[in-house]
């Protein structure tokens, strides 16, 4: 399965655009590819405000939420992955939802045979037990 996050944070954006709030997003600064104003990071952090009267080309992705916004006068590019993504609240009220740390998902087994490798040869004990847990078994009858 895919994260939920990137659907919440959509959802929640939409929800606080709706009730004319300002989303504020929170962002962990320190982690790969995020790129943000670092004169603006405190404590390996920023809060965005990605209203679209502050923000240009706003796309939140399922990989990331991108958009051209300016800083001090100067237009700069922003780009932060979902997994960098704290929160996203209301600047008026706080209302919205933090993300906790999400494990990541094991990867799908491979298709197809799975090759057992026998180490040795079976005891006479085992030979035994087997024998006498008989399965019932299919064949075929012309």
């Amino acid at each position: 399965m895919s994260s939920s996050r990137p659907y919440l944070i959509r959802a929640l954006y939409e929800w606080l655009a709706d009730n004319d709030l300002t989303p504020y997003l929170a962002v962990d600064a320190t982690l790969e590819d995020v790129m943000v104003p670092s004169q603006h990071i405190q404590d390996g952090q920023i809060v965005l405000n990605i209203t679209m009267s502050a923000v240009r080309n706003l796309d939140i992705s399922n990989e990331a939420v991108t958009f051209s916004a300016r800083f001090g006068g100067v237009p700069q590019q922003v780009y932060v992955p979902v997994t960098a993504i704290l929160a996203i609240y209301a600047k008026e009220n706080g209302q919205g939802m933090a993300f906790g740390h999400e494990p990541e998902l094991p990867e799908p087994e491979p298709k197809g045979p799975v090759v057992v490798k026998r180490e040795s040869e079976p005891t006479k004990e085992a030979t035994e037990s087997a024998s006498t847990n008989k399965r019932p078994s299919l064949r075929v009858v012309k």
